[in-house]
């Protein structure tokens, strides 16, 4: 995705969850005048080890330099940026929608199979309709809704991403790491 020929990359960086290391992190993106599109902090698969996903739009050289500062932080394991390609990514969006509306909409059930979407509460009131995906078809769906019956809340979470290769690189990382350990101990070596 292409923004005023910026492109949207994708930062991922791991670190033990530590108190303020986000905000030293946005501070790394402010400083070079990168606004954060999207933010997400998780778990990994690694027990201990958090997982920080970032997107925002820059050049090359611009993402670079923001994720090598970002990696130099002794806080930090590993910082890495990606494209859309190198990731299998998703958004998931909330939809409230007044329920008087959803029922008396034509093709509610046809604008539920058209965007693989579902109904995760409805009461007198509203309608919670909830859809994972890319953020164009997050977006199409809010477009449709609010053109049709009128959305009484929306939010989007920021953007879940795993790298298409087998392993976390950070998996690759920290065993490489091991290795030059066991090999020092092994020598007598601290």
């Amino acid at each position: 995705m292409n923004m005023n020929g910026k492109t949207l990359y994708t930062v991922i960086i791991f670190s033990e969850n530590i108190v303020g290391l986000l905000n030293q992190i946005t501070i790394i993106f402010t400083r070079r005048q990168l606004n954060i599109e999207t933010l997400s902090v998780s778990p990994s698969a690694i027990k201990g080890i958090h997982k920080f996903t970032i997107t925002t739009f820059a050049t090359e050289d611009m993402i670079d330099k923001v994720v090598k500062q970002i990696d130099k932080r002794v806080d930090i394991l590993k910082a890495y940026y990606n494209t859309d390609e190198d990731l299998v990514f998703q958004e998931i969006a909330l939809y409230k929608v007044s329920t008087d509306l959803f029922i008396k909409m034509d093709g509610v059930e046809e604008l539920i199979r058209k965007y693989n979407a579902r109904v995760l509460d409805m009461n007198p009131d509203c309608v919670v309709l909830e859809k994972s995906g890319h953020y164009e078809e997050t977006q199409a769906l809010f477009k449709e809704l609010s053109h049709s019956i009128g959305v009484l809340q929306f939010i989007r979470s920021g953007r879940i991403a795993i790298t298409k290769s087998k392993v976390e690189r950070l998996s690759d990382m920290l065993s490489t790491m091991e290795k030059k350990l066991d090999i020092k101990q092994k020598n007598g070596e601290e």
